[in-house]
């Protein structure tokens, strides 16, 4: 897993599967390990690849936590279009100094190596930074410190709010990436304490040879203290408002290419970024110059198949070839067109095809409720839920029980983590839509295309033994043959449904309204395909188990069994909320 996810990451902080470069113009010139100090005297390594020629050149600057070695062909190749490119390792990462916190230092940090970039002598002063992943965290957090030199950014695939964004969703903590992602990235911090231990000169020599500890691994502690710091803040605190780019987009004053995907895990905060900046960025360039491409896969991957759907090579899509072409129109002024064409590119699933747009969201889609109904019976497959866009009159509500020991498994989706076990994207859900405790709506076969292009959110009235529990929402697309393909999905922790940065424990047996955020999708139900909802209490492990007794999942008492109702009657119209392109 740790291997497969280091990989995963690695390629994504590429910008991996975007082939198409231009024709190398220039020779280059390659320095290995350049020095930068930080404002607080903390030294940073950065290698630079640049054009062999005599002139100015503009610089597109990556600043990387997963080794600047790694990036060597996105080095070489971009100095041979005429760029300086500066591939940088982050605070306490790899080869540069300090202490590696994530999200910590990366606006000071930024700032100052921007401003060390615009100064070389062989830099024009025009710097652009691009990076997916984390390596977009440190691209976002320099763009809201706004060094400048800073003339445009390209961040991909990543988080606008590292709280609703990355350690948690709707309350609840994301267990499967926070526990796989600091593994990995522990195992350079590791390797960084142990260093000094290999030395001859460290050990006792007049210690018995068969004693020889060969390494002093010491304990765990220091290898990933934040992973620790996120857990103990759950709520929306000052903790997490600090880093939070939501809180700053006002601050940013930069054109930017925002790269998002409907399987990733970053997809919301992708999109956020591209309309909060649109919206509030502080100059008219940023607020104008906001692009925004939304692909199928990200973190599901790049290729002609996501998950089990093969979505062909339409789908892929030449990122890095669309990021130098912002770049040659910003940073070198050519005349490519670029500024002519849509602010926005997406990628609609069903029918398979990109098309351009003025605006996410689009102004055309009419949000429309699709209504829960059943007998008061919609549990599992063999139910009788089902949605239309008829108001419930008098209907039963359906219960479920929700039992952490048991939970409801994550299956396919937006994950990243152990890929092996779970593999992520969009996948077949009749197995998981067995279960009794999963409620199935779903509507008739559509006799003609329907297209869902934009956010979608669930609206529904609850009530639940407990004091505290989850509800899950996902969205899905059943083919004619019975297949059941996820679309998109979200969850709320019931305690945090009037605010974030608060709980409140339900009074068991009360009904209560909530929404449920279900994210973004543009799909098109094709004409013979059905819409369905699964409605749950658990995605586990994506998320971790709600032990609904009123605390967390830290093993201090047992978990409760909690029965939650779902209404949808007159009085309570539970309904799924889509955006319905006509």
């Amino acid at each position: 897993m740790n291997a497969y996810l280091k990989c995963a990451v690695i390629g994504l902080a590429l910008g991996a599967g975007c082939a198409a470069w231009a024709t190398e113009e220039y020779a280059v010139v390659f320095e290995n390990n350049v020095q930068m100090k930080t404002r607080d005297g903390v030294v940073l390594y950065a290698d630079i690849y640049r054009p062999k020629a005599d002139g100015k050149f503009p610089v597109i600057l990556q600043r990387t936590c997963y080794d600047k070695y790694a990036n060597v062909d996105m080095g070489l190749k971009g100095a041979a279009r005429g760029y300086v490119m500066i591939l940088q390792d982050v605070r306490g990462r790899h080869l540069s100094g300090g202490e590696w916190y994530p999200f910590k230092y990366e606006a000071n940090d930024g700032y100052d190596a921007v401003e060390w970039a615009a100064a070389l002598p062989y830099s024009n002063g025009k710097v652009g930074m691009v990076g997916g992943s984390y390596v977009g965290v440190p691209v976002m957090q320099a763009a809201v410190s706004a060094p400048p030199h800073l003339a445009g950014i390209a961040p991909m695939i990543t988080a606008s709010n590292y709280h609703g964004h990355w350690a948690y969703q709707g309350g609840a903590f994301m267990q499967m990436l926070a526990q796989a992602w600091t593994s990995v990235l522990s195992i350079n911090v590791a390797s960084r304490k142990t260093m000094g231990s290999a030395l001859p000169s460290h050990w006792d020599y007049q210690r018995p040879p068969s004693a020889y500890p060969v390494l002093d691994v010491g304990t765990s502690k220091g290898l990933a203290d934040y992973y620790f710091d996120w857990w103990a803040h759950p709520a929306y605190d000052d903790y997490w408002k600090q880093w939070s780019i939501e809180e700053q987009f006002g601050k940013v004053t930069v054109p930017a290419v925002h790269f998002a995907a409907w399987y990733d895990l970053f997809q919301d905060g992708s999109i956020r970024n591209y309309t909060g900046i649109r919206a509030q960025g502080a100059t008219e360039a940023a607020r104008k110059g906001q692009r925004l491409v939304i692909m199928p896969g990200g973190h599901a991957g790049f290729g002609e198949k996501i998950g089990e759907i093969e979505f062909g090579k339409v789908a892929l899509f030449d990122s890095w070839g669309y990021t130098l072409r912002f770049f040659d129109h910003l940073l070198k002024g050519i005349d490519n067109g670029f500024e002519k064409e849509k602010s926005v590119k997406i990628f609609v699933m069903g029918k398979n095809v990109w098309r351009a747009e003025d605006e996410w969201p689009l102004a055309r889609a009419r949000p429309t409720r699709y209504y829960l109904h059943s007998g008061g019976r919609a549990n599992s497959l063999a139910g009788y839920g089902s949605l239309s866009s008829a108001a419930p009159a008098s209907e039963p509500a359906d219960q479920y029980v929700s039992d952490p020991y048991r939970p409801v498994p994550t299956h396919g989706g937006p994950i990243l983590g152990d890929l092996g076990t779970y593999p992520n994207g969009p996948l077949d859900q009749r197995k998981v839509e067995e279960r009794t405790d999963v409620l199935v709506y779903t509507t008739p076969a559509f006799t003609h295309d329907v297209e869902v292009t934009g956010p979608v959110s669930l609206e529904l009235y609850v009530s639940s033994s407990a004091v505290d529990t989850d509800f899950t929402g996902k969205l899905v697309d059943v083919f004619p043959d019975g297949r059941a393909f996820n679309l998109t999905d979200g969850i709320l922790r019931a305690s945090f449904r009037n605010s974030p940065e608060k709980t409140e424990p339900l009074k068991p047996g009360e009904i209560c309204k909530i929404a449920v955020d279900l994210w973004s999708t543009a799909n098109v139900f094709l004409a013979g395909h059905k819409l369905r909802l699964e409605i749950a209490s658990a995605n586990f492990p994506r998320f971790d188990r709600n032990p609904q007794n009123g605390g967390r999942d830290d093993g201090s008492k047992p978990f409760a069994t909690a029965t939650n109702t779902i209404y949808h009657d007159a009085a309570h119209p539970s309904a799924l909320i889509l955006p319905i392109v006509p």
